[in-house]
C-alpha cells in the first residue's frame, strides 16, 4: 500500500437513497453493493446552480478517461421547491447531456447522511466502500482524477478493482424540432432565431414558429467557427442584434461570445479563450484573450453588449468597436446587494433586455428582477435574496418570483418576467410598483420576445415556441410564499469557530509565490447576526460571535485556495484555484456546537458522520 493511501481516512459510505428514484438505469434501482469494486465519485448538485453545472462539465473528460474503472453517481438534491417535482429533474437530466446514473433526491435524505452544505459537492468512495474523500466547489476534477490513478493501482493490486461497462443506460431520445429550447430573438425578417440548447444548435423558425427554415451548427458538441453546417457549439443560450444587422450569441458552456452573420450563416468568435475564468485571471482586455464564465444571455445597452456572466455572478461588457471585454458590475460574491457596479452582488443573472434608460435583468438565484442605470448604479425591483422566492402578486417588497430565467421590455414601459420555476409569466410595471400574472400553465418558460401585440414564449420543457396574445387583465393566483428546503444547522450563540478544511491534493503544495493561498470570507444576513467575524481574510479558520438575540439566520461564507503541482523539476508546475460559496442556514440553539466545519477539500478529521 502506498503513503498516500495508508494515510486515508476510512469511513464507510452511508447508503444512496431517495424517494424520486433511479434515472439513466434503464429502470433498476442501485445501491452501494452494486458499485462495489469501483471508483465512485458521487455528485450531489441541484440543477440550478450554475456551478453545479460546471462540475457536469468537468466530470466529462474523466468519464470518459476511465469509463471501465470509474462510475459517477449525480444524487440530484433540490434548493428550490420546483426542483423536488420528478419531472423536472427528468427534464434537467436530458437538458444538460448528463450521462450517468443520477438518483432524485427531493427530501433530501442522502444529502443529510453525507453531511453536505453545499452544491456542489464531490465524495469519492473506494472500490471496497469507503469514503476517501470530499469537495465542495468546482475545479476539484485534476486532484479527483489524481486520486482515482491511485485507488486504480492500489485495488488492482489487492484485487478489488472490477473493470468493465457501467450501470449508464442511455434514454430514448425524442422526436421534437427543438429540445429544450434557451432563448428566442425576433430577426428582422419576421423570423425567430432561437438557441436550441440542448441540441448544440441555433435553428431560425419561420414566421409561424414551428417551421424550420434553417439550422446552424453541427449539433454535437464543440467550439469550431466556420459555416453553418461546420461551426459548432456548445450549450448555446443568448441572442442579440447587434448594430450591423449581425447576431452576438451567448455560448455558454465553450464560455465565449460568437458571432452569427445572418446573410451566410458563418459563425465566428468575438470574445473567450474557451477556458473558464478563475479567480486571479484578467477581468478586462482584449476579447479573444480574456477568458469568460458561463456568459447565459445578452443586450445592446448604451453602445456595449451587456453579458449576463451568470458563472461568476456578474455583469460584464463586449465593446464591438474596441473587441474588448471588461467587468461592468459585481463582486463575484453571491447574493443581492444592491449600490455601485463595483460594489452590487448578483447571483446567476441569466437574462437581459435594454429598454431606454434601463437595463433589466433576471437575477435567477435571488429569485429577483434588478435593473442596471445609466451611470452603472444596480436596483432590485423585485426579490429580497438566495433563500425567500414562491408566486405572489402585488406590491413589489413583499413580491415572490422563482428563479426567473427570462426579461423582456413591454411597449408600455412595463417587463415581462419569465418566471421559470413557477411556470408563468409575470409583469412588473415601475409605474405603479406591482406585480401581477400574465399568464400559468407554461412549463420552464426561460424567455419571450414581442411580435406586434402577441409575446411569443419560449417554453423551454415544453420544447417549443408559445404565442400568446398580451392580456389586458392580470390572472388571479393563489399566493404561495417558499424557504429555501434545507435543515438549519444548530449552532450554539456566542462564540463559534469556523473551520475550512482545505488539504492540497496529492502532489500539490499551496501556492505562496504572490502572497497567501488562501482566502476567507464571511457574512450573514440578517448582518445583526454577527457581532464579531464578519469580512475578509486569509486564514480559513476563524473565531465568530454570533448575537444570542438573532435566533437564526444564514452564514455566508466563500473561501478560495490555489495549489500548484510540487514537482521541484518542473520549472512551469500547473496551478489549481479550488473555491466554494456556501450559505449555511442556522438556528442558534443552547449547548449546540461551537465548532462549524467546512470542507472545500478533504476530509475533516472531527468528522463524525
Amino acid at each position: 500500500m502506498n503513503d498516500s493511501a495508508s494515510r486515508r481516512v476510512r469511513v464507510r459510505a452511508p447508503e444512496l437513497i431517495g424517494k424520486g428514484g433511479w434515472l439513466n438505469t434503464g429502470g433498476k434501482n442501485l445501491t452501494l453493493a452494486d458499485l462495489r469494486g469501483k471508483c465512485v465519485v458521487v455528485d450531489f448538485w441541484t440543477f440550478c446552480c450554475i456551478n453545479c453545472l460546471h462540475v457536469l462539465d468537468e466530470l466529462r473528460e474523466l468519464e470518459e478517461r476511465h469509463r471501465d474503472t470509474v462510475v459517477v453517481v449525480g444524487v440530484h438534491s433540490p434548493k428550490f421547491v420546483h426542483e423536488a417535482e420528478h419531472q423536472a429533474v427528468v427534464d434537467a437530466v436530458e437538458r444538460y447531456g448528463v450521462e450517468h446514473p443520477v438518483l432524485d433526491d427531493p427530501e433530501l435524505a442522502t444529502w443529510k447522511q453525507y453531511a453536505v452544505r453545499a452544491w456542489p459537492t464531490l465524495v469519492v468512495i473506494d472500490p471496497e466502500g469507503y469514503v476517501v474523500a470530499q469537495h465542495a466547489g468546482e475545479g476539484h476534477v485534476h486532484a479527483i482524477e489524481r486520486l482515482v490513478a491511485e485507488l486504480e493501482a492500489e485495488h488492482e493490486a489487492k484485487g478489488t478493482l472490477r473493470r468493465g461497462d457501467g450501470p449508464y443506460v442511455a434514454p430514448e431520445p425524442e422526436p421534437t424540432v427543438l429540445r429544450f429550447p434557451g432563448k428566442a430573438l425576433l430577426l428582422p425578417s419576421g423570423n425567430f432565431l432561437v438557441s436550441d440548447t440542448t441540441r448544440h444548435q441555433l435553428v431560425e423558425l419561420a414566421e409561424d414558429g414551428e417551421s424550420v427554415v434553417r439550422r446552424i451548427g453541427t449539433g454535437a458538441r464543440g467550439f469550431t467557427d466556420g459555416s453553418a453546417g461546420q461551426a459548432s457549439f456548445n450549450e448555446p443560450q443568448g441572442l442579440a442584434l447587434l448594430d450591423d444587422g449581425s447576431v452576438v450569441v451567448a455560448d455558454t458552456v465553450n464560455h465565449a461570445l460568437r458571432r452569427l452573420d445572418l446573410a451566410s450563416g458563418a459563425v465566428t468568435t468575438l470574445a473567450g479563450t474557451g477556458g473558464q475564468w478563475m479567480q486571479g485571471a484578467p477581468t478586462s482586455g482584449p476579447a479573444r484573450e480574456v477568458a469568460l464564465s458561463s456568459p447565459w444571455d445578452v443586450a445592446l445597452f448604451g453602445g456595449r453588449v451587456w453579458i449576463a456572466m451568470a458563472g461568476v455572478h456578474q455583469l460584464w461588457t463586449y465593446d464591438p468597436a474596441a473587441e474588448t471585454v471588461r467587468v461592468a458590475a459585481g463582486t463575484t460574491n453571491e447574493g443581492l446587494v444592491d449600490g455601485p457596479g463595483a460594489e452590487a452582488w448578483f447571483a446567476q443573472p441569466s437574462g437581459l433586455a435594454a429598454a431606454g434608460d434601463r437595463l433589466w435583468l433576471a437575477d435567477s438565484e435571488t429569485s429577483a428582477l434588478r435593473w442596471v442605470d445609466l451611470d452603472g448604479a444596480v436596483h432590485t425591483a423585485v426579490g429580497t435574496g438566495l433563500f425567500d422566492f414562491g408566486h405572489r402578486d402585488g406590491e413589489a417588497g413583499q413580491a415572490l418570483l422563482q428563479h426567473p430565467l427570462g426579461v423582456t421590455a413591454l411597449p408600455d414601459g412595463s417587463v415581462a418576467v419569465a418566471d421559470t420555476y413557477n411556470h408563468a409569466l409575470r409583469r412588473f410595471d415601475p409605474a405603479t410598483g406591482e406585480v401581477t400574472t400574465l399568464a400559468t400553465d407554461l412549463r420552464e418558460p426561460s424567455d419571450a420576445v414581442l411580435v406586434g401585440d402577441d409575446i411569443v414564449v419560449v417554453e423551454s420543457a415544453r420544447h417549443r415556441l408559445t404565442r400568446l396574445r398580451l392580456p389586458e387583465e392580470a390572472v388571479r393566483v393563489e399566493a404561495v410564499a417558499h424557504r429555501t428546503q434545507r435543515a438549519a444547522t444548530e449552532v450554539a450563540p456566542g462564540r463559534l469557530r469556523l473551520d475550512v478544511i482545505f488539504q492540497a491534493p496529492a502532489g500539490q503544495k499551496l501556492d505562496t509565490r504572490y502572497g497567501p493561498s488562501t482566502r476567507l470570507l464571511v457574512s450573514a444576513t440578517p448582518p445583526e447576526l454577527l457581532l464579531k467575524g464578519e469580512g475578509a481574510d486569509s486564514d480559513l479558520s476563524r473565531e465568530l460571535e454570533l448575537d444570542p438575540a438573532v435566533t437564526e439566520g444564514v452564514l455566508h461564507v466563500s473561501a478560495m485556495a490555489a495549489s500548484c503541482d510540487d514537482d521541484p523539476a518542473n520549472e512551469y508546475p500547473a496551478c489549481h484555484v479550488h473555491q466554494q460559496d456556501w450559505g449555511v442556514p442556522v438556528r442558534l440553539v443552547a449547548g449546540a456546537a461551537d465548532r462549524l466545519p467546512l470542507v472545500l477539500a478533504g476530509l475533516d478529521a472531527g468528522d463524525g458522520r
